[in-house]
């Protein structure tokens, strides 16, 4: 069976529920991405801020999946819906490889690891500020869990979310619900 023949399928109870794990996934991913940033006071390189802007276009595609599924939309728009997170996925996961390989110093980060914003520089003493800021380089881990920092952890998330969106993209409708 062809994709295309696969992507006319009707969906069900599968792509809800997945486009519905995707939509929390990857919300609570970047969440906590900005948790550890404005709460516990880490700031992100460059690298770990371009990471998330495959989060920031998923969250918005999975909740129209998950309303399209829901909603019984046509086939084909759920189903391309989960095949597009299901690449930005992939590519998240190039991002958090190759952060993670710089890191572990496997490969050289971009020129630009040092020049990062995101600080609060409209309180107090603007100079004394910027002064204090010093960017975190993209080739020095904030801080490792279970041996792999926050960009392999992203590593392992997108995997799994790749993987999730990309099987139920073409995966057949349960007629659970």
């Amino acid at each position: 069976m062809g994709l295309t023949e696969r992507f006319r399928r009707p969906t069900g109870f599968r792509q809800t529920l997945a486009s519905g794990f995707l939509l929390a996934g990857t919300a609570i991913t970047v969440g906590t991405a900005l948790l550890f940033e404005h709460v516990g006071g880490y700031i992100p390189c460059a690298l770990c801020l371009e990471q998330r802007i495959p989060y920031y276009l998923s969250i918005p595609i999975a909740l129209i999946a998950f309303v399209a599924a829901a909603g019984r939309a046509p086939a084909v728009l759920t189903r391309a819906l989960l095949l597009a997170i299901g690449l930005i996925m992939l590519y998240s996961l190039y991002l958090g490889v190759f952060h993670s390989g710089v890191e572990w110093g496997f490969w050289p980060g971009p020129a630009d690891c040092g020049q990062v914003g995101g600080s609060d520089l409209m309180g107090g003493d603007l100079l004394a500020t910027i002064d204090a800021i010093r960017p975190p380089s993209c080739d020095e881990a904030a801080g490792r869990f279970l041996g792999l920092s926050f960009a392999g952890w992203n590593a392992v998330a997108s995997a799994l979310f790749a993987a999730v969106a990309l099987r139920s993209a073409v995966a057949k409708a349960d007629r659970f619900a």
